[in-house]
């Protein structure tokens, strides 16, 4: 695990968390403390900087336009698609539970400042847990733990905005477990997108925009509901691909072939 980075990302994480109390002045209910997503970023060029010079940086800073590492085309459907339909589904599902929502209202005209917004936020982000984290992780642990403790670490991460925004104890606690089921998926995305990081930005930025539009701007969403929706996602995924790499669908096969250990994505 690169605990240097995690450390530094903590570290800088501290003058947020003890500023941070207010509400950002944007139309979805954040605090001020939500702005450490640059420190993933932040640590990530620290200490490649320190490891590999500024070839290094260079190196990793690229990493957010790596589109032609993805050369299974297909791969951009569950990128762009799979959590609008999470989220859709779960919008029915409190419907149908009667639950009562308001008239929804999705102010269409501000989808492309949202993706421009939260795909700046991701590439912050995913630059420093995916493009920097993840591969030493899964090369120590295969892909499906890597994914499962870094979404430990990165729910850890946000813990106090969370409680900053004035979020209830049931609702933290079912959003943090969506964290990490979104991240053991941001680490399948990423394997089988040929390790492209950008997938995996544009992954988290879909996450994001799709839940800035749940009615109305994010006040109904019910992490409760959409950790349920996720679920059979993520059992799919674990019961589908090998662990080790996430990306050899075993589903169906049979024969000795079928239980040997894959070589770990590297």
């Amino acid at each position: 695990m690169p605990l240097d980075y995690l450390v530094f990302v903590f570290v800088l994480s501290i003058p947020f968390w003890l500023l941070g109390g207010g509400r950002l002045p944007i139309p979805v209910r954040l605090p001020v403390s939500a702005l450490t997503f640059v420190n993933p970023l932040i640590a990530a060029s620290i200490v490649t900087y320190q490891r590999h010079g500024l070839s290094g940086l260079r190196a990793l800073l690229w990493r957010v336009a790596d589109h032609r590492r993805m050369r299974d085309k297909r791969w951009y459907l569950p990128v762009v698609l799979l959590y609008p339909l999470v989220m859709v589904l779960s919008y029915g599902a409190i419907r149908l539970a009667r639950r009562p929502l308001p008239e929804p209202r999705i102010p269409w005209p501000m989808v492309p400042v949202y993706l421009l917004t939260f795909l700046i936020a991701g590439a912050a982000e995913e630059l420093g847990w995916t493009g920097y984290a993840t591969d030493p992780m899964q090369r120590r642990w295969g892909a499906l733990k890597a994914g499962l403790v870094l979404g430990l670490v990165w729910s850890a991460f946000h813990l106090v905005p969370d409680v900053q925004n004035r979020q209830t104890a049931g609702w933290i606690l079912w959003h943090r477990l969506s964290t990490v089921a979104f991240r053991i998926l941001i680490v399948w995305v990423y394997n089988n997108a040929g390790r492209s990081v950008l997938a995996a930005i544009v992954f988290h930025a879909v996450n994001n925009v799709s839940w800035a539009l749940f009615p109305n701007t994010g006040s109904h969403y019910d992490p409760l509901v959409t950790f349920m929706v996720t679920l059979p996602v993520v059992g799919f995924v674990v019961a589908g691909w090998d662990s080790e790499t996430l990306t050899r669908f075993r589903l169906g096969r049979s024969g000795p072939r079928a239980g040997r250990r894959t070589r770990r994505a590297g």
